[in-house]
């Protein structure tokens, strides 16, 4: 008897800093995501849309280690992410990724500039180093008064720039935003978006943002649409395929 042999992994492309082949994820028993493929290039602003569960969240997950693909390969700068073990995908989070969702989730008992600096910190850089990176960001979000005040004295939008702040702080080759401009007004999502699209120019960041904001789209350089957890031109071709039983059950009904 034989053992089967997994067939090797392919090769990413070179000019793709991002890579993701056939990935297939699902939510106890339901599937989240069905043969993804996505390639993104260094400095590339990407935008992942669909409704709400088409599996935009869960692909970003995916793509920064935070879950493991039970089917699939997910490369960053050639190196496989699908087969590192939890404490080499935490590394890689912390020290070349960042991560903005739809809430803050700032530390309360740490002020702004704390909370900013926090990834410079754990990754081991110098204390004066971090603040100065952390307050950099935190001035060109128009935040910078409030860097040694709490979280608690600050409006959620200001939260929100902080959180930005924070994924930005570690200059991260790829930033994955989930939903960032949900909780803000107009002009707060204006100059959230603004700063974001300014750091990926200027510092050749690679951004993923899954959003239902046209603001947010209009300002990537390509959109992937998504659609029960598949590409959305999929997942319609597939609909549009499956056979009707519209007139089979008219005429059980008319023979009855």
């Amino acid at each position: 008897m034989y053992a089967m042999v997994a067939p090797p992994d392919t090769a990413p492309p070179d000019n793709d800093v991002l890579w993701a082949r056939s990935l297939h994820y699902s939510h106890g028993g339901s599937p989240g995501l069905i043969g993804i493929s996505v390639g993104v290039r260094q400095g590339e602003i990407l935008a992942l849309t669909g409704p709400r569960g088409s599996g935009k969240t869960t692909l970003l997950r995916c793509l920064s280690g935070r879950l493991l693909p039970e089917q699939g390969e997910v490369w960053f700068n050639s190196v496989p992410v699908h087969r590192m073990g939890a404490l080499a995908r935490e590394r890689l989070r912390r020290d070349r990724f960042g991560w903005i969702g739809p809430e803050p989730q700032l530390l309360p008992e740490l002020k702004v500039w704390e909370n900013a600096a926090l990834p410079l910190l754990l990754a081991g850089a110098s204390h004066r180093a971090a603040k100065h990176a952390a307050c950099e960001w935190l001035d060109r979000l128009d935040i910078g008064a409030f860097a040694r005040k709490r979280p608690s004295a600050l409006t959620r939008a200001e939260c929100q720039r902080v959180a930005l702040a924070r994924a930005l702080a570690n200059e991260p080759a790829v930033l994955f935003a989930d939903e960032p401009t949900a909780p803000l007004h107009r002009t707060e999502r204006a100059l959230l978006l603004r700063t974001l699209t300014t750091a990926a120019r200027s510092h050749a960041i690679t951004v993923l943002v899954a959003t239902h904001d046209e603001e947010t789209v209009a300002v990537a350089d390509r959109q992937l649409a998504l659609l029960d957890g598949r590409p959305a031109a999929a997942a319609s071709a597939l609909a549009a395929s499956a056979p009707d039983t519209t007139e089979g059950q008219a005429a059980c009904s008319l023979s009855a």
